[in-house]
């Protein structure tokens, strides 16, 4: 898939809580075809303290607003920088990056899509990849209360929501796996992003299970093409670049001890 080097225009920064926001980008002319599960590289500006690009998972793709969306989740220097844009301002963005998530052979597969944290950002506009292609994702949603949950009601449009919280302010108490869903139904397909102990639970769930189970590794990344080697990840195949070979992967390929 071709890469372009952009510099984009911030539409609008929305600052979900004191430590999410997230940013809506537009361009002269149309965006590129993006996948569900890749990423973005951008240049912090005006931060002395970051020299590389960040990683940021696509988040959404409004085609008939041309607008790309970024869950930016501000815990260093870098992040809080780009938190800090606003409307007009200008984002320099290498994209897209990685390969996605494997969608459904047919419309009838039932898939589950499961993430924790900031995790949660590319599973968005998968589900509505998934929803505009025939399928009814279900999505299944974890953060420690119910401050630290985002973006449930924009979930909601595009499939059913089933959340935990660790100290149960809002839906089960408890982990991601430990929701009941996971006793009630059956899935075809899961994709999970988030914390690598929930991604390896999760892995571990849908491997008892015979279940097809993809996840989208978070390792640091500089480059985005595979040149500076900072994200190398062990498989089953040698040592490759997640920014290059992933970002998402299937477990089976993975070394986890799961």
């Amino acid at each position: 898939m071709r890469k372009y080097l952009s510099d984009m225009m911030v539409v609008e920064v929305e600052h979900i809580n004191q430590k999410y926001a997230l940013i809506r980008l537009t361009q002269d002319g149309r965006l590129p075809e993006m996948c569900a599960g890749q990423f973005v590289e951008v240049r912090v500006d005006g931060s002395p303290t970051t020299f590389l690009r960040r990683p940021i998972s696509i988040n959404f793709v409004d085609y008939e607003k041309n607008v790309l969306s970024l869950l930016v989740a501000a815990i260093g220097d870098g992040t809080r920088r780009l938190a800090s844009l606003h409307e007009g301002d200008t984002l320099n963005c290498l994209l897209p990056l990685g390969n996605g998530f494997t969608l459904p052979s047919n419309s009838d597969e039932k898939v589950l899509l499961v993430g924790g944290g900031v995790g949660v950002a590319p599973l968005l506009y998968c589900g509505k990849v998934l929803q505009d292609m025939g399928c009814e994702p279900v999505f299944l949603l974890g953060a420690r209360s119910a401050n630290d949950l985002l973006l449930i009601d924009e979930f909601g449009k595009y499939g059913r929501v089933c959340i935990t919280t660790e100290d149960g302010t809002q839906g089960e108490r408890g982990f991601v796996t430990n929701h009941s869903i996971l006793g009630k139904e059956l899935f075809d397909r899961i994709y999970t992003c988030g914390p690598k102990p929930m991604m390896a639970a999760v892995a571990r769930y849908a491997m008892r299970n015979g279940i097809e189970c993809e996840v989208s590794l978070e390792n640091k990344m500089a480059c985005g093409i595979g040149a500076c080697l900072c994200c190398v990840e062990k498989t089953t195949e040698g040592n490759v670049c997640v920014c290059k070979e992933g970002p998402v992967f299937n477990v089976k390929k993975l070394t986890w001890q799961i």
